[in-house]
């Protein structure tokens, strides 16, 4: 086994940038570990990992072997009949190989292929120490790296993410010399910028982590956030309450600091009249801090910021924070108080002079396009329909709001605040909020009946809206997020339990929105219609250009929200030939959607179902072949063999049984049934031939595979789950 060392690698840089930096810190790593592997270098991951600062990205591996395996080559020659003559001379040809070798041609060896004998050149060679290899092997890393605009410094060519000051390069104990990026290597890492600004001595890359630490750097990304945590709990419990902590505020402080400390702050209470969210996004967004919560999950007068250094006047730190807070929040409370002033309703005006899209209209038209489609969901859900048609017109006034317009974030939250005031019912305001869920991906989704019915109408429109207008999605392209709404629409559908006509509400909508269409297009559907009434075709009033866009565009948005619930369905471990089989059949409820895959995935689990799929699939094929028209019901009397009168009785009887589980969507006792099924199903098979001569005794056999495929297909495509 090769010697090992440890190896470190730290490159020190200006401060790079905060979001950015987890990603270039494994970039790094990942460019080390498969230079190191490309050549053949072997080593101890271990429990290693990307280690990175504001102003470092390090590499630390505790074992490398220090040098490479032998190298082996083989180099392949010309065939015997090239190689030698007559005589057996050597011809040019090989005189040139041997040459190319640098070797005599009587020390080649051969070997033989598909094609015959032939020279070959094999060749073992040490392998290089790993130091020599180590420069390139960084700079290949560095090359790698997703840095899309590379800074560059001073008169130099080489570029990176930011100017580059200091290079370390550990193997073991000795400094293995290289020059990076304008940089010489060195055994001097560097401290934190203001608590301990002078060079820090590395011996050895084992010592590397707490070398820093004394110099007051946390360079483990993990160690920061925990201390972070734990100091943002302590003065939030020291407040007596609790630290609002997100992934992505907290990341972004780890990716801000060194050696983070925490230091609570505060603020006037009259800043609490201003709706909590807007005062926690400033916090979050704007500077970073952690609001603090009492224990209901109301803000308090108290926050906490994180400082990069441990400062021996922490009281002029706490009045920095809180001074450069207290403008953002003045203005919010601007903001908030003059929206009062104007009222939700009156808000509603300014949106008929705001255009939602060209081809669509202004915002004030999709209102009334959503608030007819709420009204008719709400009735069939169990809402509301005068609630639901109340709240979808309140819905959108907030985006005229001065608060709004300074917090884009805050659509709904917003809203719901304002119908408060308003003196709207409290399931109006919330619906206004909870029409935007899920507001991303992982977000729950509507809580309330009438926000569900809400967020399903403001879907369906913009989908309808985004097909009809001709936005449909391309590639990386989706300006008005048709995606995100097609999978927040499905969810809300499916996870409500309501058990809604997809394709009816989608025909709706687009109806809704063809009346909405520009003159161009309106003229287009005059032009279609006239063409129609050339061709013959019955029209009346427009009716068949409407249902030719609704038609065509109603299927096309129906697989298109398919399409996304087939990620969805992936993310929770649905196999793929589960839901193939359920959207083989389409099924107009998304609700309904789900039921059947539940099945599917009950029916999967039996014995008998592998063996059933496998006859349906054969079923559906002979069925395809049938060259005679297939007769509805199944003639007795032309039952001649015993299989095919057992299958047919066993049919018969599960078709009974079955009817009012069916009618009541109870697929698992349909599937379940159908299963008792396989011993009839497998002896028909063994022994009937379902082609027989005479063709009245094959279409009846073809009529009773039709009967079980049909039952089976009422539930779903069970052939997918044949492998």
């Amino acid at each position: 086994m090769s010697e090992q060392k440890s190896l470190l690698v730290e490159l020190g840089t200006e401060e790079l940038p905060v979001k950015a930096l987890p990603g270039l810190a494994q970039a790094f790593f990942d460019g080390v570990i498969t230079a190191l592997e490309k050549r053949g270098i072997g080593f101890e991951r271990g429990d290693a990992k990307p280690l990175y600062t504001p102003r470092r990205l390090a590499v630390l591996l505790p074992a490398v072997d220090v040098e490479q395996p032998e190298q082996k080559s083989e180099v392949l020659g010309p065939y015997l009949n090239i190689a030698l003559d007559a005589n057996g001379a050597p011809t040019k040809a090989l005189e040139g190989f041997a040459a190319k070798a640098g070797i005599d041609w009587t020390a080649l060896e051969r070997t033989t292929d598909g094609k015959g004998e032939r020279f070959v050149h094999r060749a073992v060679k040490p392998g290089a120490r790993t130091a020599d290899l180590l420069a390139d092997i960084v700079r290949e890393a560095l090359a790698g790296m997703p840095i899309p605009k590379p800074m560059r410094w001073g008169a130099h060519e080489y570029a990176f993410a930011r100017p580059v000051h200091w290079l370390v390069l550990l193997l073991g104990k000795d400094v293995v010399p290289a020059q990076v990026l304008g940089v010489t290597s060195d055994r001097m890492s560097r401290g934190h910028r203001f608590e301990h600004d002078k060079p820090v001595w590395i011996n050895d890359p084992g010592d590397y982590v707490m070398a820093l630490q004394g110099a007051k750097v946390l360079v483990d990304p993990d160690a920061r956030r925990a201390r972070i945590v734990a100091e943002v709990e302590k003065a939030a419990a020291q407040a007596g309450g609790s630290a609002r902590i997100t992934d992505d505020n907290l990341e972004q402080v780890v990716c801000l600091t060194e050696w983070p400390a925490a230091v609570l702050c505060s603020f006037e209470s009259a800043f609490l009249a201003v709706p909590q969210e807007a005062l926690i996004e400033t916090m979050e967004i704007n500077q970073k801090f952690f609001p603090v919560l009492s224990d209901g999950g109301k803000l308090t007068e108290h926050f906490i910021g994180i400082a990069n250094i441990e400062s021996q006047n922490v009281d002029e730190v706490r009045k920095g924070y809180e001074r450069v807070i207290r403008p953002r929040f003045s203005d919010a409370k601007f903001f908030f108080d003059e929206d009062l002033k104007q009222g939700l309703v009156s808000m509603g005006d300014g949106l008929k002079t705001v255009t939602y899209q060209a081809k669509l209209g202004s915002v004030a038209d999709k209102v009334a396009r959503v608030a007819a489609l709420a009204e008719a969901i709400a009735a069939q859900v169990g809402a509301d329909p005068a609630q639901a048609r109340r709240a979808a017109e309140l819905a959108k006034n907030d985006l005229q709001s001065r608060m709004v317009n300074e917090f884009p974030e805050l659509q709904g939250i917003a809203g719901r605040h304002y119908a408060l005031a308003a003196g709207e019912p409290k399931e109006i305001a919330l619906a206004i909020d909870e029409a935007y869920q899920p507001r991303f991906a992982g977000d729950d989704i509507a809580l309330s009946p009438l926000g569900k019915v809400l967020a399903i109408a403001e879907r369906l429109d913009t989908l309808a809206g985004g097909f009809a207008a001709g936005l449909k999605p391309t590639g990386n392209k989706d300006p008005f997020a048709l995606r995100r709404n097609a999978l927040g629409l499905a969810r809300t559908v499916i996870e409500s339990g309501f058990n809604l006509d997809l394709e009816e509400l989608l025909s709706i909508a687009l109806m809704n929105v063809q009346h909405a269409l520009t003159d161009v297009q309106a003229r287009e559907k005059i032009q279609l219609l006239h063409a129609a009434k050339k061709a013959g075709i019955k029209t009346s009033g427009g009716v068949l250009v409407s249902t030719t866009l609704r038609g065509s565009l109603g299927e096309e948005l129906y697989d298109f929200i398919l399409d996304r619930l087939r990620g969805y369905y992936a993310d929770k471990g649905v196999p793929a030939a589960h839901f193939n089989a359920v959207a083989e059949l389409k099924p107009a409820s998304l609700y309904d959607f789900d039921t059947r895959l539940d099945a599917i995935g009950t029916f999967a689990t039996l014995q008998e179902a592998e063996a059933l799929a496998a006859a349906n699939k054969r079923i559906g094929n002979i069925l395809k072949k049938a060259d005679i028209a297939i007769p509805h019901a199944v003639d007795r009397a032309l039952l001649t063999d015993p299989a095919e009168s057992a299958l047919a009785e066993a049919v018969e009887a599960v078709l009974g049984e079955t009817d009012e589980a069916l009618h009541h969507h109870d697929y698992v006792t349909v599937l379940n049934h159908l299963a008792r099924l396989r011993p009839q199903v497998d002896a028909f098979f063994d022994s009937v031939m379902v082609n027989a001569d005479d063709p009245a005794v094959r279409a009846n056999r073809l009529a009773l595979l039709k009967r079980l495929a049909d039952r089976f297909r009422a539930v779903a495509a069970i052939e997918h789950l044949s492998t």
